[in-house]
C-alpha cells in the first residue's frame, strides 16, 4: 500500500502547473481589445507592464488605470479507447491590474503596477476518472512593480522595474486507498514570495511609427514551508502525517518586440512578438520534511514558445473607439507530458474592445476575448492517462483611466 501512495506522490508535483494556461495575458483592457499588443505603443501608465521604456513618453502629468476581467472557462476530456467523457466545473477567474504613474519632471517618470500575470483555477470534481491525478487546483501570483522611466530624447526612452511577486497555491487529488468516506485524498497548500525585473526601451521613429523592446525575467517561486496533509485509513496515518515540504515553480519571463503604426488620425495598427522562456521549467521537485513521506521528482522539459499578436483601433468619433485583435499562442508542453491539470494546446485568441471617453481626463475601456484551444489527443505517460482534450474560455473585462 505504501508503494501505491509513493507512486501517487511521484505524480503529485504536476498538480501545480497548467502549462501555458497559467500565464494570464490580461494586463490592460485597451491592449486586450487589440490582441494584447502594447510593447510598441505609448499607452501611458499601463506601459509599466507592457514596456517600462514607453512610460517615459507618457503625455499626462499623472495617470491611474485600474481594471479586471472575468474568466469563464471549461475543459472537456474523452478517455482514449473509451466512451467516457467528463467536463470541468471551473470557478470564475478574476485577474486584475492597477497602474499609477506621475512625472517628476519633463524627463523622469515614476510608476507602480500591481498585476496578476500568472494563475488559474480548475475543478474536475471528486469522482471523475482522473481523480488520482487531480481533483481541483487554485494557483495565483500577484506582481507588485515599482518602475522608473527616463526620456533620453524626444524620440527615445528607457525604463525598468523591480518585481516583487507573491504566490499562492492549493490543490487536491484522490489517493487509491479506501476509507470510511471513500477514496483517500492529498492536499498541498503553500505561499511564497520572490523577486524579478522588467525593463524596456521605446523608440518613436516618426509621428506615426513606433517600436518597443522589453524583457521580463523569470521569477523562481521557491517554497520552503508548504503544507501537505493526507486523508488515509488509520492504518496508514503514521506513514503519511501532516508535514511541510520544499519546492520551486518558475513564473516564466520573456522577451517581447512590438511596433505601432498610426495609419491615419483615427486608425492605429499594432503587432507584437513574444518569446516566452518556458524552458526554465525543466523539473519540479518536492522534498517532504516527514521521513516516512517519500520525496518526489518530476521531469517536465517544457520548451520555449512564441506568441504572435496583431491588433487595430479605430476612433469612430471623439468619444468612442473600437478595437479588434488576434493572437496565436503555442503550447510549451511536450508530447506525453499532457495532464488534466495542464490541458495545454495551441490557442487561438480573438479579441474585441470599445472605449468611451467621458471627458478629457476620464475614459472607460471594455474588452471581450474568446480563447479556443485546438483539440489535442495526448496524455501523461507516467500515469498512462491518455485522452482528447478541448478547452475554451470567454473573458469580458474593463479598465478605467484617469489622468491629470
Amino acid at each position: 500500500m505504501r508503494r501505491i501512495l509513493f507512486l501517487c506522490l511521484m505524480i503529485l508535483p504536476g498538480m501545480i502547473v497548467l502549462g501555458e494556461g497559467y500565464q494570464i495575458n490580461l494586463q490592460g483592457a485597451r491592449q486586450i481589445g487589440m490582441g494584447h499588443t502594447g510593447t510598441g505603443l505609448n499607452f501611458g501608465a499601463s506601459s509599466i507592464h507592457f514596456n517600462p521604456g514607453a512610460l517615459g513618453m507618457m503625455s499626462g502629468n499623472f495617470e491611474v488605470t485600474a481594471g479586471a476581467s472575468a474568466i469563464f472557462s471549461n475543459n472537456t476530456f474523452q478517455k482514449s479507447g473509451s466512451v467516457y467523457t467528463h467536463k470541468s466545473d471551473n470557478p470564475i477567474g478574476t485577474p486584475f491590474f492597477l497602474y499609477g504613474a506621475g512625472k517628476v519632471n519633463d524627463r523622469l517618470v515614476l510608476g507602480l503596477g500591481v498585476t496578476t500575470p500568472f494563475g488559474n483555477s480548475l475543478v474536475w470534481g471528486d469522482d471523475w476518472d482522473g481523480r488520482y491525478l487531480i481533483q481541483d487546483i487554485s494557483l495565483k501570483a500577484i506582481y507588485i512593480q515599482p518602475t522608473i522611466a527616463f526620456k533620453l530624447s524626444d524620440n527615445l526612452s528607457i525604463g525598468a522595474g523591480l518585481v516583487y511577486a507573491y504566490g499562492d497555491v492549493e490543490l487536491h487529488k484522490a489517493l487509491p486507498v479506501q476509507g470510511v468516506n471513500g477514496d483517500g485524498q492529498a492536499e498541498l497548500t503553500g505561499k511564497t514570495t520572490a523577486f524579478g525585473v522588467n525593463a524596456g526601451i521605446f523608440y518613436q521613429a516618426s509621428p506615426s511609427l513606433s517600436f518597443g523592446l522589453s524583457y521580463r525575467s523569470t521569477v523562481d517561486m521557491k517554497m520552503d514551508e508548504g503544507k501537505a496533509s493526507f486523508k488515509v485509513p488509520a492504518s496508514l496515518a503514521t506513514q503519511f502525517p501532516e508535514t511541510t515540504f520544499k519546492s520551486a515553480l518558475p513564473m516564466p519571463g520573456g522577451i517581447q518586440f512590438g511596433t505601432g503604426w498610426q495609419v491615419t488620425d483615427r486608425f492605429l495598427l499594432a503587432a507584437d512578438l513574444q518569446y516566452v522562456l518556458w524552458s526554465a521549467y525543466q523539473e519540479l521537485n518536492f522534498e517532504f520534511d516527514a521521513e516516512t513521506v517519500p520525496d518526489s521528482r518530476n521531469v517536465r522539459n517544457f520548451e520555449n514558445t512564441l506568441i504572435y499578436r496583431i491588433g487595430a483601433e479605430y476612433a469612430l468619433n471623439d468619444f468612442v473607439s473600437g478595437r479588434a485583435g488576434f493572437a496565436w499562442d503555442t503550447t510549451p508542453i511536450p508530447k506525453d507530458y499532457l495532464t488534466p491539470e495542464t490541458p495545454g494546446a495551441n490557442k487561438l485568441n480573438y479579441t474585441l474592445g470599445l472605449s468611451f471617453r467621458f471627458s478629457e481626463n476620464v475614459s472607460l475601456d471594455t474588452s471581450l476575448q474568446f480563447i479556443r484551444a485546438l483539440e489535442r489527443e495526448d496524455g501523461y505517460a507516467p500515469a498512462n492517462f491518455y485522452g482528447t482534450y478541448n478547452t475554451n474560455a470567454v473573458i469580458p473585462g474593463f479598465g478605467l483611466n484617469i489622468s491629470f
